[in-house]
């Protein structure tokens, strides 16, 4: 499975967002870039929670541009994860699943293999005012997987959280992400948690992609003056 943006165009007044990317079959790719530099609009883009002008989507070679969001199958976990406090942790990771009108053995089946994957054993009867900032997270991530999404968006999920849980959150996603096979495009505006998680790295400037490759070479030998003063510079990407 690989996702593949071509020329993918969306106008607001007098910005624009060009985005030519593509992500591998189980690769993580992290988009970097200066606030305002059109991160957030790809995310969108690519969910299909924005139309594009002009462009092609495609997953594995097949058009699916013209797919509203619910038919994508792509997940996104945004920054505020958007979990269903009225829905117990259990329900929230089948939520998708029931829409799809899965029967319910089975729902109930991934749902137990979700928590295990995300280390949350045995709290699918959980509330989810009753977690912690780091449960909530695996929960989210958790319903996002369960759907055995076509691609897997997150928009800087872990910004809100103190630093150790930040640590300790970008070591699990590693281990969660080595059990899926979705590609993987990863927002975030910290250099090191770039580095980390992502087997490349798409910086954006102005609303395009100025220069992809991986952690090692933007940081060590960027072939544009912007990436060098971005990665040398010790901004927060």
């Amino acid at each position: 499975m690989s996702l593949k943006a071509s020329s993918l165009r969306k106008s607001f007044g007098n910005f624009t967002v060009i985005l030519d990317m593509e992500v591998a079959e189980g690769e993580t790719l992290v988009l970097a870039g200066p606030s305002g530099s059109g991160k957030t609009t790809a995310i969108n883009l690519i969910a299909g929670l924005a139309e594009p002008d002009s462009g092609v989507l495609s997953s594995n070679g097949e058009d699916i541009s013209a797919l509203p969001c619910w038919k994508r199958n792509i997940s996104v976990v945004f920054q505020d994860l958007a979990l269903f406090p009225h829905l117990d942790v259990g329900g929230n990771i089948a939520y998708g699943l029931k829409i799809r009108k899965m029967p319910k053995e089975e729902r109930v089946k991934i749902v137990e293999e979700m928590l295990k994957l995300v280390r949350l054993p045995n709290y699918a009867s959980r509330r989810i005012h009753t977690l912690s900032g780091g449960e909530r997270q695996r929960v989210a991530i958790a319903r996002s997987l369960a759907l055995n999404p076509r691609a897997l968006l997150l928009d800087e999920p872990f910004a809100s959280l103190d630093t150790p849980l930040r640590m300790e959150l970008r070591r699990e996603f590693l281990a969660i992400r080595s059990k899926s096979k979705a590609p993987c495009i990863f927002v975030t505006h910290d250099r090191e948690e770039a580095a980390m998680l992502g087997d490349r790295i798409a910086l954006m400037r102005g609303g395009e992609i100025v220069e992809t490759g991986t952690a090692d070479r933007l940081f060590n030998s960027p072939e544009t003056e912007f990436a060098k003063d971005f990665f040398s510079s010790g901004k927060k990407i």
